[in-house]
């Protein structure tokens, strides 16, 4: 098997995930953080393109407003900043839309995305369902992303279980998802990440039921 050729995509480890409307509950968002600045000086020690992506909406926004203190990255990125990365600014929920992410991920060769960032339940699932359509294979760290509690007309749901069962389908299709200790130790090696699929997930499922 051919070694990946990665790109670690950190999507929006923004403050509005600490300080902001949208605090992380689950993974604990300061560890979530911690495995998140791992993954990028893993990357950089490897020669790994790390691309920093932030939201941005319009300017009277309550959240991701680029004139708030919250829009900036978390201090332990911010730091780090160089002039290495690809910054990548967007407006929707996956990385791909509208960004010319897609184009700079082939002209530099990649073909496997790494997913770290924020939130699981949004950008992190829309992302790589969406990189299945622009032909990359997919890998998400699961805990350097983090979900939120969410409570609306449709349902209730902690974050624990939020994050948890979409980590287990993303590996059932869309993505081989581990932590960022394995990805680090698969990067290391330069091998692909172990995932499932569909049909070993429905077995796995019907065994247990």
């Amino acid at each position: 098997m051919s070694a990946p050729r990665r790109a670690l995509i950190v999507i929006d480890a923004q403050q509005e995930y600490f300080t902001g409307l949208l605090p992380i509950q689950y993974p604990p968002r300061e560890d979530s953080i911690q495995r998140i600045t791992a993954a990028v000086e893993a990357a950089e020690q490897a020669g790994i393109p790390v691309v920093m992506v932030q939201h941005s909406a319009a300017g009277d926004a309550p959240a991701f407003n680029p004139g708030k203190n919250e829009w900036q990255l978390h201090p332990s990125l911010e730091e780090r900043r160089n002039d290495g990365w690809k910054t990548v600014i967007k407006q929707y929920s996956s990385v791909f839309t509208d960004t010319g992410l897609a184009e700079w991920l082939r002209e530099n060769g990649v073909d496997t995305i790494t997913l770290a960032g924020y939130m699981t339940n949004n950008c992190v699932i829309a992302s790589a369902s969406d990189a299945e359509i622009h032909g990359f294979a997919t890998e998400v760290l699961s805990d350097a992303t983090g979900a939120i509690n969410i409570s609306n007309s449709a349902g209730s749901v902690d974050a624990k279980t939020v994050h948890t069962t979409l980590m287990a389908l993303l590996n059932s299709n869309f993505a081989a998802v581990a932590d960022s200790g394995h990805w680090i130790q698969a990067v290391q090696a330069g091998v692909p990440l172990e995932k499932s699929n569909l049909v070993e997930s429905a077995a796995g499922g019907a065994a247990q039921a």
